[in-house]
């Protein structure tokens, strides 16, 4: 068996950080997306005909 590579504990890789900013902006995105929908749903209830 190989002995561990030190460079996998410990800092991350540029690699990683890339894509953990990736999903931070992937999930800004969504909730943006989400309070507009809300939004447009009150909007849509508020001045439905009666």
């Amino acid at each position: 068996m190989p002995p561990e590579n030190p460079k996998d504990k410990g800092d991350n890789t540029p690699h990683e950080h890339h894509d953990e900013r990736h999903m931070w902006w992937w999930l800004a995105y969504f909730l943006f997306g989400i309070h507009i929908v809300a939004f447009v749903m009150i909007y849509a209830v508020t001045h439905a005909p009666k």
